[in-house]
């Protein structure tokens, strides 16, 4: 998603390679041309994303689960600002178009749009893991105020995580092709591989709740579908009779099946977007 509009596929391939300065770049044009149609593609994606939300059915906006949904499609979108810009600005002039400060704001919106998002995403598996395992539960204490209180301290526990190398605790530098800066994750000090590894352990733990939770939902449907058609067969069996019977009421909504099938596919898209980074930047950390 935000990792996957940033930087352009050509970029990636040198994923291994960090420079802090790159005096020629030589930049292929078709590599501008990927990065524009992303940039475009992205943006205008959420946006059509939010003026759905907004003119959704009053019930369905009401909702938790869209409340987080809304929430993901605007950092999405600030993700895709924030950042695509100076890589096609950078593609544009050939040459990276600021110094130091430019590569340092670069680079925490990468790690604060990459982390925040997948955080939200986080909650919202959590929200439909408890709207269907735990319905008391989830009717009584979560809803609309609890979903933006999520997402508040979602941000500003990501801005503490993600702010952390402006003080010292990791170091921004430019990577290759030198159209994009994030952390060096092959940082000899103490204190930058300690937090290489601390963002990485909180992407990797994130995702592993998000599909542990997806996994228990889909399990929970499973067996409330089971047990559905065991006690229709049942009734077939007492009647002695084929003929049709009323639809049995359902312990889960079919918004709130579509809601889960939503989730499943945006959990799909951003970790193929995300995990190839988030790894390889793991993999490459020296304590």
């Amino acid at each position: 998603m935000m990792i996957n509009g940033t930087v352009a596929l050509g970029d990636l391939i040198g994923l291994g390679h960090n420079h802090s300065s790159f005096p020629a770049l030589r930049l292929e044009s078709r590599s501008l041309v990927t990065s524009a149609t992303m940039f475009a593609v992205g943006v205008l994606g959420n946006l059509i994303a939010i003026v759905v939300l907004c003119v959704s059915k009053k019930e369905q906006k009401e909702t938790t689960f869209y409340t987080l949904v809304c929430g993901m499609a605007i950092t999405d979108l600030l993700g895709t600002c924030f950042t695509s810009p100076v890589v096609i600005a950078t593609y544009v002039s050939s040459r990276w178009p600021g110094g130091a400060l430019l590569c340092h704001f670069f680079s925490f919106s990468m790690l604060f749009f990459g982390s925040a998002g997948v955080s939200i995403l986080c909650a919202m598996a959590v929200e439909r893991y408890l709207a269907i395992n735990h319905a008391y539960f989830y009717s009584k204490h979560i809803d609309r105020t609890m979903a933006r209180f999520a997402l508040l301290v979602t941000y500003l526990a990501n801005i503490v995580l993600c702010v952390m190398p402006s003080f010292g605790f990791g170091r921004h530098v430019r990577h290759f092709p030198g159209t994009w800066c994030f952390l060096d994750w092959r940082a000899a000090d103490a204190l930058g591989a300690c937090y290489s590894f601390l963002y990485g352990g909180v992407m990797l733990l994130l995702i592993a709740v998000t599909v542990l939770c997806n996994l228990a939902v889909c399990r929970s449907l499973v067996g409330m579908n089971q047990r559905t058609g065991r006690v229709r067969t049942e009734l077939c069996e007492q009647s002695g009779s084929r003929r049709r019977f009323p639809r049995l009421p359902s312990v889960t909504s079919a918004a709130e099946i579509q809601m889960f099938w939503l989730l499943v596919f945006m959990t799909i898209v951003f970790l193929v977007c995300s995990i190839p980074l988030v790894v390889r930047k793991t993999v490459h950390c020296k304590p």
